[in-house]
Protein backbone atom coordinates (compact mmCIF):
# COMPACT_ATOMS: atom_id res chain seq x y z
CA UNK A 1 0.00 0.00 0.00
CA UNK A 2 1.00 3.55 -1.30
CA UNK A 3 0.60 6.37 1.48
CA UNK A 4 0.31 10.45 0.10
CA UNK A 5 -0.10 12.70 1.78
CA UNK A 6 -1.89 15.78 -0.01
CA UNK A 7 -2.20 18.82 1.17
CA UNK A 8 -3.00 22.76 0.63
CA UNK A 9 -0.50 25.08 0.40
CA UNK A 10 3.63 24.86 0.12
CA UNK A 11 6.23 24.03 3.08
CA UNK A 12 8.95 27.19 3.00
CA UNK A 13 12.22 26.03 3.37
CA UNK A 14 13.18 25.98 7.66
CA UNK A 15 12.36 23.80 10.38
CA UNK A 16 8.97 22.91 9.31
CA UNK A 17 10.10 20.96 6.04
CA UNK A 18 13.23 19.63 7.38
CA UNK A 19 11.01 17.90 10.26
CA UNK A 20 8.38 17.09 7.94
CA UNK A 21 11.22 15.47 5.55
CA UNK A 22 13.22 13.38 8.11
CA UNK A 23 9.71 12.16 9.40
CA UNK A 24 8.63 10.64 5.57
CA UNK A 25 12.50 9.59 4.86
CA UNK A 26 12.46 7.57 8.03
CA UNK A 27 9.19 5.55 7.10
CA UNK A 28 10.36 5.01 3.80
CA UNK A 29 13.59 3.40 5.19
CA UNK A 30 10.77 1.19 7.69
CA UNK A 31 7.63 1.23 5.73
CA UNK A 32 9.64 -1.18 2.79
CA UNK A 33 10.19 -3.61 5.08
CA UNK A 34 6.57 -3.87 7.04
CA UNK A 35 4.96 -4.21 3.20
CA UNK A 36 4.25 -0.31 2.32
CA UNK A 37 5.11 0.99 -1.02
CA UNK A 38 6.09 4.19 -0.05
CA UNK A 39 5.04 7.69 1.43
CA UNK A 40 4.73 10.65 -1.14
CA UNK A 41 3.61 14.38 -0.22
CA UNK A 42 1.83 16.67 -3.11
CA UNK A 43 1.18 20.05 -2.81
CA UNK A 44 -1.40 21.58 -3.46
CA UNK A 45 -1.78 25.67 -4.29
CA UNK A 46 -4.29 27.08 -2.32
CA UNK A 47 -6.69 29.15 -4.03
CA UNK A 48 -6.97 32.75 -4.77
CA UNK A 49 -11.20 33.13 -5.11
CA UNK A 50 -12.44 35.65 -3.40
CA UNK A 51 -14.73 33.33 -1.15
CA UNK A 52 -14.32 30.71 0.93
CA UNK A 53 -16.67 28.41 -0.55
CA UNK A 54 -15.75 29.14 -3.88
CA UNK A 55 -12.09 28.76 -2.72
CA UNK A 56 -12.87 25.50 -0.88
CA UNK A 57 -14.31 24.10 -4.02
CA UNK A 58 -11.61 24.53 -6.58
CA UNK A 59 -8.96 23.51 -3.42
CA UNK A 60 -11.12 19.59 -3.16
CA UNK A 61 -11.41 19.63 -6.71
CA UNK A 62 -7.47 19.55 -6.87
CA UNK A 63 -7.23 17.24 -4.12
CA UNK A 64 -9.59 14.56 -6.12
CA UNK A 65 -7.65 14.97 -9.14
CA UNK A 66 -4.99 13.43 -6.69
CA UNK A 67 -7.23 10.48 -5.24
CA UNK A 68 -7.31 6.83 -7.50
CA UNK A 69 -9.69 5.19 -7.53
CA UNK A 70 -10.14 2.47 -4.89
CA UNK A 71 -7.82 4.69 -2.08
CA UNK A 72 -8.65 5.34 1.36
CA UNK A 73 -9.16 8.98 1.88
CA UNK A 74 -8.47 10.24 5.33
CA UNK A 75 -9.54 13.68 5.99
CA UNK A 76 -7.67 15.57 9.04
CA UNK A 77 -10.51 17.91 10.40
CA UNK A 78 -10.91 19.56 13.61
CA UNK A 79 -14.25 17.62 13.40
CA UNK A 80 -12.43 14.16 13.12
CA UNK A 81 -11.89 11.26 15.68
CA UNK A 82 -8.88 12.01 17.69
CA UNK A 83 -7.26 8.22 17.41
CA UNK A 84 -4.42 6.88 19.18
CA UNK A 85 -1.09 6.08 17.83
CA UNK A 86 -1.77 2.63 18.51
CA UNK A 87 -4.93 2.51 16.92
CA UNK A 88 -4.14 4.23 14.15
CA UNK A 89 -1.09 2.03 13.33
CA UNK A 90 -3.63 -0.62 13.67
CA UNK A 91 -6.09 0.44 11.45
CA UNK A 92 -3.10 1.59 8.64
CA UNK A 93 -2.28 -2.01 9.29
CA UNK A 94 -5.75 -3.60 8.73
CA UNK A 95 -5.82 -1.82 4.90
CA UNK A 96 -2.45 -2.85 4.57
CA UNK A 97 -3.35 -6.47 4.98
CA UNK A 98 -6.48 -5.90 2.76
CA UNK A 99 -4.31 -4.97 0.40
CA UNK A 100 -5.68 -1.59 -0.11
CA UNK A 101 -4.05 0.20 -2.78
CA UNK A 102 -3.18 3.38 -1.44
CA UNK A 103 -4.27 5.30 1.39
CA UNK A 104 -4.87 9.33 1.01
CA UNK A 105 -4.58 11.70 3.87
CA UNK A 106 -5.81 15.66 2.99
CA UNK A 107 -4.92 18.59 4.89
CA UNK A 108 -7.48 21.34 3.45
CA UNK A 109 -6.36 25.29 3.34
CA UNK A 110 -7.13 27.98 5.72
CA UNK A 111 -10.54 27.53 5.24
CA UNK A 112 -10.80 23.75 5.79
CA UNK A 113 -11.89 21.04 3.17
CA UNK A 114 -15.29 21.30 1.45
CA UNK A 115 -18.30 18.90 3.07
CA UNK A 116 -18.43 17.29 -0.07
CA UNK A 117 -14.65 16.50 0.27
CA UNK A 118 -15.17 15.05 4.14
CA UNK A 119 -18.22 13.22 3.47
CA UNK A 120 -15.92 10.78 0.91
CA UNK A 121 -13.85 10.55 3.83
CA UNK A 122 -13.26 6.83 4.98
CA UNK A 123 -11.69 8.17 8.37
CA UNK A 124 -11.69 11.52 9.64
CA UNK A 125 -9.23 12.04 12.07
CA UNK A 126 -8.23 15.23 14.36
CA UNK A 127 -5.17 16.04 16.41
CA UNK A 128 -7.15 17.91 18.92
CA UNK A 129 -10.04 20.66 18.97
CA UNK A 130 -6.72 23.55 18.57
CA UNK A 131 -6.60 25.00 15.91
CA UNK A 132 -2.84 23.93 14.34
CA UNK A 133 -0.99 25.58 11.37
CA UNK A 134 -1.24 23.92 8.33
CA UNK A 135 2.42 23.33 8.61
CA UNK A 136 2.63 21.95 12.10
CA UNK A 137 -0.51 19.49 10.83
CA UNK A 138 1.46 18.12 7.82
CA UNK A 139 4.36 17.85 10.28
CA UNK A 140 1.85 16.18 12.96
CA UNK A 141 0.63 13.67 10.30
CA UNK A 142 4.03 12.77 9.40
CA UNK A 143 4.85 11.64 12.39
CA UNK A 144 2.32 9.96 13.36
CA UNK A 145 2.60 7.92 9.95
CA UNK A 146 6.31 6.99 11.34
CA UNK A 147 5.33 6.29 14.45
CA UNK A 148 2.45 4.26 13.41
CA UNK A 149 5.20 2.18 11.43
CA UNK A 150 7.26 1.52 14.31
CA UNK A 151 4.53 0.57 16.12
CA UNK A 152 3.96 -2.52 13.36
CA UNK A 153 7.34 -3.07 13.46
CA UNK A 154 7.26 -3.35 17.09
CA UNK A 155 10.26 -0.73 17.18
CA UNK A 156 11.16 1.06 20.75
CA UNK A 157 10.46 4.69 19.58
CA UNK A 158 6.88 4.23 20.61
CA UNK A 159 6.77 3.74 23.90
CA UNK A 160 3.45 3.68 25.93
Amino acid sequence: MRLTVVAVGKLKQGPERELAERYRSRFDDLGRKLGFRGLDVHEIAESRAREAPARMAEEAAAIAAQVPDGAMLVTLDERGQSLGSVAFANQLGRWRDEQVSGTIFVIGGADGLSPELRRKGKLSLSFGAATWPHQMVRVLLLEQIYRAATILAGHPYHRA
